[in-house]
């Protein structure tokens, strides 16, 4: 057998928050002091020093959820990511497409589907592979190319790098809410309309002005998504999946054949 085992374009949040943040004109140019309340500053003020704030992350917790055009069953994605391309976390893939759980510590990345990933997969190859792993991770390198889509959603560094190229981007009508709360937390909402796509971003009003959560709605093709923000700089979990929950890919694809 050769091949991707799990052929899954993982880093499609990158594109969903970078929907977000960056194509249409959220993040701006803006001066204002450094201790201006937030609340008090231009929606452009608001959006650079947010846009900052989440450049300066070395680590957080990312939830995504993207219904597809066709109105078919959301993807999710919930991972904690550092700079250093570490993660945990997993990913659903939609429908009946199955779930992937995936660590991944420097170059040594263990995921595992579950067993209606595998039901969808070609049927026999798909239930020599869930028999092989019987509920146990794939370990591999991240470099490999088998694994090397799913590694790709750990990389926070480029995604930050993504925001950074785009900050200078200014389309679409950009405009300030009031203050409220998320989950209890003050917010300013920042909100971005251009054609016909609004997403709304809403920005911590205390401490560093990280944004919290975005909401995208509507666009053609028609995309709604929400992408949430949460535990920045708190480090990624260190435990990794022990020997006896783990089969080698090399040795899985020999079994497999």
């Amino acid at each position: 057998m050769t091949g991707p085992y799990i052929g899954i374009h993982a880093t499609a949040w990158t594109a969903t928050v970078v929907l977000g943040l960056s194509s249409g004109g959220v993040l701006g140019a803006g001066t204002a002091r450094a201790d201006d309340p937030i609340d008090s500053l231009s929606a452009r003020q608001i959006a650079d020093r947010s846009s900052d704030a989440l450049r300066s992350a070395h680590s957080m917790h990312l939830s995504t959820r993207s219904t597809p055009a066709d109105g078919g069953t959301p993807t999710t994605l919930d991972l904690i990511v550092d700079r250093a391309g570490n993660c945990t976390g997993s990913l659903g893939l939609g429908g009946k497409q199955g779930s992937v759980r995936i660590v991944k510590r420097g170059d040594t990345v263990w995921v595992k589907p579950d067993a209606q990933f595998w039901k969808n997969r070609n049927s026999n190859v798909g239930s020599a592979l869930a028999a092989i792993l019987a509920g146990r991770y794939m370990k591999g390198s991240a470099s490999d190319p088998r694994l090397s889509s799913l590694a790709s959603a750990c990389d926070l560094a480029t995604f930050q790098k993504v925001i950074s190229d785009n900050a200078k981007t200014d389309k679409g009508t950009l405009t300030k809410g009031r203050k409220t709360t998320l989950a209890g937390t003050p917010v300013v909402p920042l909100v971005r309309t251009w054609h016909g796509q609004k997403v709304t971003m809403y920005v911590a009003a205390t401490g560093k002005p990280y944004p919290l959560r975005i909401d995208a709605t509507g666009g053609s093709p028609k995309a709604d998504a929400t992408v949430r923000f949460s535990a920045f700089d708190k480090p990624v979990p260190t435990t990794t999946p022990p020997p006896d929950e783990t089969v080698g890919i090399n040795a899985q694809e020999t079994r497999a054949t």
